[in-house]
């Protein structure tokens, strides 16, 4: 059953005022005094310290806790090739997330763009504004060049969630699951549906948990990615098998199914011929390829996760990109990388087999849960995993060296950031009851 009409959907984003974001000052501006420091003539003296010293834009600016979130609306989730005005209002729930997870801001930028080396001109040329950059909705293949290129020339955080979130996630999913059935990720045979953005960086994440590279079949709307084919971009071609197979045969003895395709595309027969226990994550939305009912009755030992909140195990990606950025913001890093991707992973399936508090079972509708088959990732509303993945991904960061501005205490920063959080959540409340 559905939890809001179209009309109530569309009052939501028109009233009290259109768009679900705006921007408010920070600082006093109730005097002259007050005036004159904002803007003309006391601005100057942060102008000078940063022209002498550009590290300094992180203290007397809020660059450093300012997000781009962009998108030529080429690829929105569930809707397509929509263009980038009909993807704003995708792009100011992005900000709406990233503040009320993470308290970042963001300006959302859609650009009415589809050749890559224009969009990556433009992004580069952003730079100066923002602390990092979270590209959103941009379609396959021209989405990988677009942040491999950026990630090159840029010297902040470039992230593209569509790739990147879907494969922490899971990542943290697979981890638990594969220590719940006794699997490592190096003997895991993994059959994935889709070849889009999202599931090629799931293989090579999993790639980088361990699995094998020869041991992922990836199926395109044209069937496997073999050597045989001939209409592979690069990125496909990483995982083309020496030969062809049809699905089914594919899923013959499979540790793993990921889908990122269509509903219904997996049968019952199809789950029973995987290996025992078998981990599946059918995140097609708002139907997966295959339901939670007919997953559990073809193998009742199953561990299943989808794209749904009404299921065990949701895969939701804003239990990922906010943490990330927020620690990549908060030590200044220069890239999110495969480091610091992995730890917020490993943060996430540590924290599943921690205690549950009450206040996320209230969230949840009084339901109790621990670690086990039907609860291998943390719920998106647990408030822990800020204090969870964030310092993980900060830590990362400093370990690899890409971090410009380590934390020295980072209990005391674990800290802050529940605190930060709350304190977020109290202004956002009473400028939306200023509304009422």
């Amino acid at each position: 059953m559905a939890l809001y009409t179209k009309e109530e959907a569309l009052a939501y984003h028109e009233l009290p005022r259109p768009g679900k974001i705006e921007i408010l000052p920070t600082k006093s501006c109730a005097t002259q005094k007050d005036l004159s420091m904002a803007y003309s003539p006391g601005v100057a003296e942060a102008c000078r310290a940063i022209h002498a010293d550009p590290a300094l834009a992180a203290r007397y600016t809020g660059r450093s806790n300012l997000v781009g979130v962009i998108s030529n609306g080429t690829a929105v989730l569930g809707l397509g090739n929509i263009g980038p005005a009909a993807g704003k209002p995708v792009m100011e729930g992005k900000g709406v997330l990233f503040k009320m997870f993470a308290d970042i801001d963001v300006f959302d930028i859609e650009l009415a763009e589809t050749d890559p080396e224009k969009i990556c001109a433009v992004v580069k040329a952003l730079e100066p504004t923002f602390g990092g950059i979270n590209l959103e909705d941009i379609k396959a293949p021209e989405c990988f060049y677009i942040e491999e290129t950026l990630k090159k020339e840029m010297h902040i955080p470039v992230f593209h969630d569509d790739q990147h979130g879907t494969a922490v996630i899971t990542g943290a999913g697979f981890l638990n699951a594969c220590e719940i059935t006794g699997r490592t990720p190096d003997a895991c045979k993994v059959v994935i549906s889709g070849a889009g953005a999202a599931a090629i960086a799931c293989a090579n994440f999993y790639v980088a948990l361990g699995v094998a590279r020869e041991n992922i079949f990836m199926f395109d709307s044209k069937g496997l990615i073999h050597q045989g084919r001939t209409d592979l971009n690069p990125y496909k071609a990483r995982y083309a098998q020496p030969s062809s197979c049809t699905l089914a045969e594919a899923m013959r003895g499979a540790d793993m199914f990921l889908g990122l395709s269509v509903k219904g595309l997996i049968s019952r027969d199809m789950v029973k011929s995987m290996a025992k226990a078998p981990v599946l994550f059918a995140c097609a939305n708002p139907d997966p390829e295959i339901t939670f009912e007919d997953a559990k009755a073809a193998s009742p030992d199953c561990i299943m996760g989808t794209g749904r909140t009404d299921y065990p195990n949701q895969i939701n990606n804003v239990s990922g990109f906010p943490f990330l950025f927020r620690g990549a913001l908060d030590v200044g890093a220069t890239e999110i990388n495969e480091a610091m991707k992995i730890a917020a992973a490993r943060a996430l399936a540590a924290l599943a087999k921690e205690p549950v508090p009450e206040s996320v079972s209230q969230a949840y509708e009084g339901k109790s849960f621990s670690f086990g088959p039907d609860y291998i990732i943390p719920k998106p509303l647990d408030p822990r995993i800020i204090e969870w993945e964030t310092p993980a991904v900060a830590q990362a960061a400093m370990d690899t060296g890409v971090a410009t501005r380590p934390i020295a205490d980072m209990e005391a920063y674990r800290r802050s950031l529940v605190a930060r959080v709350r304190a977020a959540h109290a202004r956002a409340k009473a400028l939306a009851d200023s509304y009422k």
